[in-house]
């Protein structure tokens, strides 16, 4: 292939790319165009899980800090940090399709708070809630281990 040869036929690649981004919008609705687009926190879902989580948690620990708390690591696995000299465990969920928030694994560990922070593509939402509330509603109530199928 000559020169001339590999420039037409990219500048025709080029071309159809060009006609396939036009027609695009055509064939997607509103609907199935990804609501994260644009979004400050749209990177965040590309990451894998276990990523997510320690985001979530960094992304807690940094907002007390800006808050005025002081913020410790907890120094073992019980919990995830000293907020405020309580021993808090952070859950971290973005957004699902079908528009709720799912805080997995809150386990019965050595923590006095579960800080649970959702995020939307741009929105957030952040409850703190007492282990004695969680010992009675969530913690060995409900099922968190289910898959797919779990209402958690």
């Amino acid at each position: 292939m000559t020169g001339s040869q590999k420039n037409t036929r990219d500048g025709e690649v080029q071309s159809l790319m060009s006609m396939a981004r036009d027609l695009e919008k055509d064939y997607l609705d509103q609907e199935e165009s990804d609501p994260w687009a644009g979004s400050p926190f749209q990177w965040i879902k590309s990451r894998p899980s276990r990523q997510v989580g320690k985001i979530g948690e960094q992304l807690v620990a940094e907002w007390c800090t800006a808050k005025g708390f002081d913020v410790t690591a907890s120094g073992d696995s019980e919990a995830d940090r000293i907020i405020a000299g309580k021993r808090v465990e952070i859950k971290f969920s973005t957004l699902w399709k079908s528009g709720v928030f799912k805080f997995q694994q809150l386990r019965d560990q050595n923590y006095d708070y579960a800080i649970c922070l959702g995020i939307s593509p741009f929105d957030a939402q952040c409850w703190a809630i007492s282990k004695t509330l969680l010992h009675e509603h969530v913690i060995g109530k409900t099922p968190q281990h289910a898959g797919a199928s779990s209402p958690w």
